[in-house]
């Protein structure tokens, strides 16, 4: 039978048994509240700001996982990372060769490459402050609200380079009564956790509050040549603001954060015996033989201030203002030996300025927003590639600027009491000018750009400058349909858009086209969900039917030159187009008073339609023998909590499993990198004092000790010395919590 067809039936299936569910509990409602004995365990309602405004979760036709800090907190999640477990259809890892930089993929559509100048498929944002680049984006959690996870295209409400979806990191607000609440966390690998933040009101409209926390632990592994740590972790951040409410209809709050990370470099696991048969792998996965050296370091900063106004019941205006920076100092021996055979030293910084204006209307029969944004930033690097078989090192330096400017509007009107339509539609035009160096020195050792000795340059292989504008109307149309008052449907098209630009490792000698850039890729989504509750608000549920077009897909590729010529270069270009199709559940239950659930499960089949490239010198589609990256076929996450009293105090046990199919790392598949299918278990033990005042947790994660790959690069051949190696997620791990509220 053909796959969209089964889906189809397995949606429909699914929907008619919680649409029939829902309305028998209305017939039941006058029985069940007449039961002396029911329970009164309900799930709590959700409120989420996915559509830029304040709604109940089973109300926006949106797909959307909102995980709370409560719920982040009671399953040990350390960092953002943590989605990738309990949010279906999403990959969210740190990057190949870094300790803090951000690689996310949501329904099959993210960017693997963090290199400035790339734009990432899945948008970035905290508190509504769009964060335009990876590095430093592997945020921790703490001090939050909650997390909230969009998937499918948002190119209305949210525009640029969200067509994969965006993750919106929620901070808490500052409390209206002192506070300060203190954390230490002691585990595994000397895993050393320290949280202290608080707030106090300055009066009765003005309230300042600041966090600090640091997050050390050893490495899992060595590096056996130099003696360093493999995958240790040595983290502060900091987070202060301050927020004043004059009055009821206006609020202004000024917010800084900063995280520094000085963990030692994160090299791979060579996977495979090199060409020269000196080097062969070792035995741990998070041992390595890597050989250049140099500091690690990596800092982001940003400051943000974000005023409201309520105008009047139907009208209210918001300003949010930004400047965010970051810089990144970082080494990486793709050839994982003390050779310096393919040794990369690398230098990031970017820098931006973003304002936005929203208007927020509230009528009768109709709400929505309307706004403008507009940012101006800078992203700049220069990186050397070692080749010691080459006897050279190519340097590799540029710049992007970018001002983007969009228009955009959102509204939703109810055609009658149950049926709602929901229109928008956003303007985006990125002017961008661009400079791109590529140079050969001979001497396999750092070049001038990353701090080695001056020195003639050999060849110039790309020096250009160049400037576009790239511009797209990225429109979103819904319908909802109430069921009943606990259960609503909806259909919705929308489309995203992610801007062009140009390869910053480009080499004009060897493909003379890098110069002419790459365009802006689009994906075209149509989306049908249902969501609510069932049994007496005792199950909170939310599905989704989803079928994506994607097209122009920007995709990198390595080039290796055909002797005589030497050097290898990256390619960048509008090569793929891809259906992409499948399902998702996700909800809450109750299963007994003091047990609760929660579940997640999704199907994804993605699959190029066409893959072009020109090595030939004339378009080859070779589509048959590609397969898109981090996409899994299946991905689950099941958890449940005990509650119960305990020494006059709550006690919440929460065993968990989560579960990804296998998936590919390229789009070339490989059976040494490609990564099968796995289990991670992790579990939980928190005791909560009579008082409130102080809890202690244990936690175990990945309790089975699964061995599984998040990241790779692949270099064979004897000029690299057959360079294959391989990034890991973490071991088992354990570690024992104490938190104390004052």
């Amino acid at each position: 039978m053909n796959r969209h067809v089964k889906c189809a039936l397995l949606a429909g299936a699914a929907w008619g048994v919680l649409a029939g569910a829902s309305a028998a509990q209305d017939a039941e409602a006058v029985a069940q509240a007449a039961n002396a004995d029911q329970s009164t365990a309900t799930v709590e309602d959700i409120v989420v700001t996915a559509r830029r405004r304040d709604e109940q979760l089973k109300d926006v036709p949106v797909a959307v996982s909102a995980l709370s800090a409560e719920r982040l907190e009671q399953t040990g999640a350390v960092d953002i990372t943590a989605l990738q477990q309990q949010t279906p259809n999403a990959t969210v890892q740190v990057a190949r060769g870094s300790n803090s930089t951000l690689i996310s993929f949501i329904r099959g559509v993210g960017q693997q490459d963090p290199l400035w100048g790339f734009e990432p498929g899945v948008g970035l944002y905290i508190d509504d402050v769009y964060v335009a680049r990876p590095q430093g984006a592997v945020l921790d959690v703490f001090d939050i609200s909650r997390i909230e996870v969009l998937r499918g295209p948002q190119g209305t409400l949210y525009g640029r380079n969200t067509i994969g979806g965006a993750i919106k990191y929620v901070t808490r607000r500052l409390d209206r009564d002192p506070s300060l609440t203190a954390r230490a966390e002691f585990g595994s690998y000397d895993e050393h956790n320290f949280l202290l933040s608080g707030s106090v009101p300055l009066g009765d409209t003005f309230a300042i509050g600041a966090a600090v926390a640091s997050y050390n632990h050893d490495g899992y592994g060595e590096n056996l040549f130099t003696g360093e740590d493999q995958y240790d972790k040595d983290v502060m951040a900091y987070r202060a603001s301050a927020e004043w409410t004059p009055s009821d209809d206006l609020f202004f709050r000024l917010a800084w954060d900063r995280v520094e990370d000085d963990s030692a470099p994160r090299h791979g696991h060579r996977e495979v015996v090199s060409s020269d048969g000196l080097w062969t792998p070792p035995a741990s996965e998070y041992d390595t033989y890597a050989g250049i050296t140099g500091e690690q370091k990596v800092v982001t900063e940003g400051v943000s201030l974000t005023g409201e106004y309520r105008v009047n019941d139907w009208l209210t205006l918001k300003s949010i203002t930004a400047y965010r920076s970051g810089d990144t100092q970082t080494i990486i021996d793709f050839d994982e030996t003390p050779n310096p055979t393919l040794d990369i030293p690398a230098l990031y910084s970017d820098d931006q300025f973003t304002q936005e204006f929203q208007a927020l209307f509230t009528g009768d029969r109709w709400s929505g927003v309307a706004g403008l944004f507009y940012l101006d930033g800078t992203s700049s690097g220069a990186f050397d590639t070692i080749a010691g078989n080459l006897g050279l090192s190519i340097a590799a330096a540029g710049s992007v600027d970018t001002q983007s400017f969009s228009a955009f509007a959102d509204f939703s009107y109810d055609l009658t009491d149950r049926l709602h339509l929901s229109l928008g539609g956003r303007y985006t035009r990125d002017d961008k000018d661009a400079s791109v160096l590529r140079l050969f020195y001979l001497g396999a050792t750092r070049t001038p750009f990353t701090g080695g000795a001056d020195r003639p340059v050999f060849a110039v292989r790309t020096d250009y400058t160049a400037s576009d504008t790239f511009e797209k109307f990225t429109p979103r149309a819904s319908i909802s349909y109430d069921f009943s008052d606990e259960l609503t449907g909806y259909a919705s098209v929308s489309q995203g858009f992610k801007s062009g630009g140009w390869d910053m490792r480009g080499d004009a000698a060897l493909v003379p086209q890098t110069v002419n850039g790459y365009q802006p890729e689009t994906v075209t989504a149509y989306e049908l969900g249902l969501k609510g509750s069932a049994f007496d608000r005792r199950l909170s549920f939310a599905s989704a039917v989803f079928y994506s077009d994607y097209q122009d897909q920007q995709i990198t590729t390595q080039q290796v030159a055909t002797p005589p010529a030497v050097g290898i270069a990256s390619v960048v270009d509008n090569v793929g187009a891809s259906t992409i199709y499948g399902f998702e559940l996700e909800g809450s239950a109750f299963l007994t008073d003091d047990i609760t659930a929660n579940f997640s499960i999704g199907y994804l089949k993605n699959e190029f339609d066409e893959f072009i490239t020109l090595v030939t010198g004339t378009p080859v589609d070779i589509s048959d023998s590609r397969e898109p990256q981090n996409s899994p076929e299946w991905s689950a996450y099941y958890g449940m909590t005990w509650r119960g009293d305990i020494m006059g105090g709550e006690l919440r046990v929460t065993p968990s499993l989560s579960y990804r199919s296998d998936y590919h790392l390229f789009d070339i598949p490989d059976p040494i990198l490609d990564q099968d299918g796995y289990v991670l278990a992790d579990a939980s033990v928190i005791w909560t004092a009579p008082s409130e005042r102080w809890e202690i947790g244990l936690f175990g994660r990945n309790l089975t000790d699964v061995r599984y790959r998040v990241g790779a690069y692949s270099f064979p051949g004897a000029t690299y010395n057959n360079s294959i190696s391989a990034f890991y997620g973490p071991p088992t791990t354990y570690s024992a919590r104490l938190t104390v509220k004052f």
